[in-house]
């Protein structure tokens, strides 16, 4: 299945009519936050495939004016084509502003879908805003990343954890993804087309 993540910077070349030519085969949209909710519509309407969507500490507009058509994933678990999902909404608390949460606060969320876990044992996706703490973040406190996301990692081994917030250039894709054991940790600013196949167990 070939999968087009989306984060925080709108591309020119995805925010046009002819995207979905020169994307082709794309089959799912995911969105790692901080994105105006037209442009998120917008990507739901011209590629006409499911989009699924954590918020990012920016995107202040959503409760009003949600990305129409599309599907929050925080805090929830969703199956799309064989493909076990769950998502994590913002960043880490750094002014009290909308979408921050405490490590506390985090780690209660994720706790919350532990039964989950353990029922379904592997997850495929992971889609978050920030990343995991010590991967991929900076020391701001705006910019650290969630221990909570690591310690997911270390316990359900998801073959992907997919996030945004971390403003960067890459020459090429190797330089946005890290393995921790099993799982690919994947910085999708701006964005990024990979694929996985729904029926392997393992990445």
């Amino acid at each position: 299945m070939k999968i087009l993540s989306v984060s925080d910077r709108i591309e020119p070349s995805l925010y046009h009519e002819e995207a979905p030519q020169r994307y082709e085969g794309v089959e799912l949209i995911l969105a790692c936050g901080d994105l105006a909710p037209e442009y998120l519509t917008f990507l739901r309407h011209v590629f006409d495939v499911p989009l699924f969507y954590v918020a990012g500490n920016h995107d202040i507009r959503y409760p009003e004016r949600p990305p129409a058509g599309c599907t929050n994933l925080h805090a929830r678990f969703m199956r799309y084509k064989g493909l076990k999902m769950i998502g994590f909404e913002g960043s880490r608390w750094y002014n009290g502003g909308d979408y921050q949460y405490t490590e506390a606060q985090m780690r209660r969320t994720v706790f919350r879908l532990v039964p989950i876990l353990w029922w379904h044992r592997r997850i495929d996706i992971v889609l978050t805003h920030a990343p995991p703490r010590f991967v991929h973040d900076a020391d701001d406190p705006c910019h650290r990343g969630f221990k909570t996301y690591r310690s997911l990692i270390d316990r359900f081994s998801p073959r992907y954890l997919i996030h945004g917030h971390i403003h960067a250039e890459f020459k090429d894709n190797a330089q946005r993804v890290t393995v921790i054991n099993e799982t690919k940790v994947i910085n999708t600013y701006g964005h990024i087309l990979f694929e996985i196949d729904p029926d392997r167990k393992k990445a």
